[in-house]
């Protein structure tokens, strides 16, 4: 069965399983690509990752730049655009640093908090109505993070906190992103990768290791892994509603845990596993609280 034709072509069943398969494709390839810039983040600086695996990803989306580029001539709310863009340029930055250090599922474990953050800053920030039930789920999800943390003077680390700070840049990155949602999809993403280029190419020029023709493959695979994971993700919620594929961007962390033991050799804390169930379950009740009261979702998608 195509899964790219036209979503009108397909009886109920058929697009909710296709938007199923394309989901969990997508959660597959943004893992695969995490762990791609973990491995290349042993040898080559961040910068110089950012700089060539969105050199990949604005070359492979160039042909849909050119073809929409009308598009990026009229946007909404252009400085709130421009914000946007420096916070993903942040979080991806932040994500893809706290690797060198920490193993991909605790990195991810952060990360999977961010719709929590989102609920939360939508209460305090733009005087969004959250009931009881959502502050519980809130703090239950704050308290997973701590236990996947582990705070105490001995064990808090830099690299935690960076990518804990990249999890909430994360997440006020959804929640720009919310009030964004006139912006093309091909503007979104286009501008992320454009973001991360900029950043790289001064970060990178400050320290560059000469890549091998195999790491320039791998670099250029990263890239490509990437955005063809965001449009699958895309077609995935376009195929079905948001509350039969979402819930799948959770087998993240199951992916990380496979990546992370056999191409690093990583093995989980128990901390870090009942920290990534207990922030799964609050994000997850959470995002059933958010569709029943008709807001839109906070989808659970790795940096681009």
């Amino acid at each position: 069965m195509p899964l790219f034709k036209n979503p009108s072509a397909y009886d109920d069943r058929s697009a909710r399983l296709a938007g199923i398969g394309l989901m969990v494709l997508s959660i597959f390839m943004f893992s695969f690509g995490d762990a791609m810039g973990k491995f290349l983040v042993g040898t080559y600086s961040v910068g110089q990752l950012l700089f060539l695996r969105a050199c990949a990803a604005l070359l492979l989306l160039s042909p849909l730049i050119w073809k929409q580029r009308h598009q990026f001539l009229h946007l909404e709310r252009p400085g709130l655009q421009l914000f946007r863009v420096v916070l993903s340029t942040l979080e991806v930055a932040a994500f893809f640093l706290a690797t060198v250090y920490l193993p991909l599922a605790d990195v991810i474990t952060y990360y999977l908090a961010g719709p929590i953050f989102v609920t939360a800053m939508s209460a305090i920030f733009l005087g969004e109505r959250v009931g009881w039930r959502r502050w519980t789920a809130i703090l239950i999800g704050f308290c997973g993070v701590l236990i996947a943390l582990r705070p105490s003077a001995q064990t808090v680390s830099l690299p935690a906190l960076i990518a804990l700070g990249g999890s909430l840049s994360f997440a006020t990155l959804m929640l720009i992103t919310r009030s964004l949602r006139k912006t093309p999809d091909i503007v979104m993403a286009s501008s992320q990768f454009v973001g991360t280029f900029s950043l790289g190419a001064v970060l990178s020029a400050f320290h560059w290791v000469p890549p091998s023709p195999g790491s320039l493959v791998i670099f250029a695979l990263a890239g490509c892994v990437s955005v063809t994971a965001l449009f699958c993700v895309n077609r995935s919620l376009k195929l079905a509603p948001a509350s039969v594929v979402v819930p799948y961007q959770y087998s993240m962390i199951v992916w990380a845990v496979i990546f992370g033991f056999v191409v690093f050799g990583d093995v989980p804390s128990i901390a870090t596993l009942v920290g990534a169930t207990i922030i799964i379950g609050a994000g997850f009740y959470i995002y059933l609280r958010e569709r029943d009261l008709g807001r839109p979702s906070s989808e659970v998608n790795p940096p681009a």
